[in-house]
């Protein structure tokens, strides 16, 4: 009599089974040991956030910032990017205060546009400042100027800088929601985050003094002092031949320091509009300066 035996495919597809069975057990089993309770809340509070995942608020996203805010760690207000009424809807569901967070905006430390900046060299290359600042630091005489070609504009998502006919951005203080991306891609580190608060501005960096400084730039900070001593004690000081304010004592600033500087370097912010004191000189010129 001949013996009846399994064939291997039916083999393979018992053992196959078997073998989804048991996985499948012990998914199931691991799924009820390490199941985590999730606040549905977090998922009602991301809905009526902007979703842009910009981290402005500290977090990395929107629903990481959902769910600091849940735990009690941070405030609607902290999300700069929602609406007045966003923010209260958030609070009035959570049932907690807003909370009152000082709007940040980006700030470019350089005034020095193509009319008053001058160039030592013509660069024609890549259209990026991280690429023409590989080479000898870019074409401006100026080391610390801004190369104007608008890395800060492309990488910033809420379409809140944009380059003006000089050749410098500009940043919309409505549209920006202090992301910190232009501060990450400026080669020159020209761009900060401030609290609308900090008024007194000082639009420069560059550090080298007097004649030296204002034959590469018409608006560059010479290191005169004229500000440091119209200001309050403490409030500023000359170092490595630029003006430095202490924001510690920014409750002692007016635009009083601004008034003697001769150049413009130093400017009073109003609603994100700069303006320079009486001494300094007008530029009316729009044109290019010529390559040195």
């Amino acid at each position: 009599m001949a013996e009846i035996g399994l064939s291997p495919f039916l083999i393979a597809v018992a053992f196959m089974s078997f073998l989804g069975l048991m996985l499948s057990g012990i998914l199931a089993l691991a799924n009820r040991k390490l199941w985590v309770y999730e606040d549905p809340r977090i998922d009602e509070i991301e809905e009526l956030l902007p979703s842009t995942n910009c981290g402005a608020c500290g977090t990395a996203g929107c629903r990481p910032f959902a769910e600091a805010l849940i735990k009690g760690e941070l405030k609607p207000a902290q999300c700069t990017v929602s609406s007045r009424d966003a923010t209260q809807e958030i609070a009035d569901y959570l049932g907690v205060d807003a909370g009152d967070v000082v709007k940040r905006v980006a700030r470019l430390a350089c005034a020095g546009g193509a009319h008053v900046a001058r160039n030592q060299a013509h660069y024609d290359g890549l259209a990026s400042c991280r690429a023409a600042a590989v080479i000898s630091g870019g074409p401006k005489s100026c080391a610390w100027g801004c190369i104007g070609l608008s890395d800060c504009a492309e990488v910033c998502d809420q379409a809140a800088i944009h380059m003006n006919p000089v050749g410098l951005p500009v940043v919309d203080p409505e549209k920006c929601t202090a992301c910190n991306d232009c501060v990450e891609i400026c080669p020159k580190g020209l761009f900060s985050l401030q609290p609308v608060t900090h008024q007194l501005w000082v639009a420069c960096k560059n550090l080298l003094h007097g004649d030296e400084a204002e034959a590469d730039c018409e608006v560059t900070c010479t290191a005169c002092g004229k500000c440091a001593a119209d200001a309050p004690d403490g409030l500023i000081e000359i170092q490595q031949n630029l003006a430095i304010i202490d924001y510690q004592n920014n409750h002692l600033a007016s635009p009083a320091a601004i008034e003697r500087c001769p150049t413009g370097a130093i400017v009073w912010i109003e609603q994100e509009q700069a303006t320079k004191g009486k001494a300094a000189k007008r530029v009316l010129r729009q044109q290019p300066l010529p390559i040195r």
